[in-house]
């Protein structure tokens, strides 16, 4: 099936601060080719990790085995679980870099630490800068989620408790991580103006 069980989706992008046991990342995926003011949808679906292979580079391979047109632009939206590692992000700035008329727009469910806490903000702003957007998913990506890659036999997306100050808390975290830290310590110093 092209679509995602409810129970699988409702486990694998809630949005918990401390996600135990949620191992995998699952990526939505939504591929469309911009022809002047009209925007045609090309494919849609979702993908996992696979045996060691995380799910943005197997999105990757996917994406590099369509010839796309150079002369043609494409817009990739991606709903993802988890954030991307270090070397998914790398990969994936790479792979913007070399095709410039493709743009990615990045929601994600939770963000995703290693043991190494500096490489994943560093991999999350590396990918900014290759022009990715990233934003941490709302009520309304969840809801577009569930009416497009989810089996819900017609069943209105609800809100679990806490979906929306997770999402600010986490909104808020990705926020600082991207900031450029020259606009950090432009906080600092203004802090110390106050006596903050």
């Amino acid at each position: 099936s092209l679509l995602m069980k409810r129970k699988l989706f409702l486990y694998n992008f809630k949005n918990l601060r401390w996600a135990k046991g949620r191992r995998e990342t699952y990526l939505c995926y939504v591929v469309k080719r911009r022809d002047s003011a009209t925007s045609c949808s090309l494919d849609f679906g979702y993908l996992r990790n696979k045996m060691g292979c995380h799910v943005e580079v197997l999105f990757l391979r996917y994406i590099s085995a369509w010839d796309l047109d150079p002369g043609r632009c494409y817009r990739i939206t991606w709903f993802t679980s988890w954030s991307p590692c270090y070397d998914c992000a790398r990969h994936v700035a790479n792979f913007l870099r070399a095709y410039p008329n493709l743009t990615l727009r990045i929601f994600t469910a939770r963000l995703y630490f290693c043991e190494d806490r500096k490489a994943e903000p560093e991999g999350l702003r590396r990918l900014h800068r290759a022009g990715a957007q990233i934003a941490i998913m709302t009520f309304k990506d969840y809801f577009y989620c569930w009416n497009t890659f989810v089996e819900n036999r017609e069943k209105t997306f609800e809100a679990w408790e806490g979906l929306h100050e997770n999402a600010v808390h986490l909104s808020r975290k990705l926020r600082r991580i991207l900031l450029p830290l020259y606009e950090v310590d432009d906080l600092r110093d203004a802090f110390k103006t106050l006596g903050l």
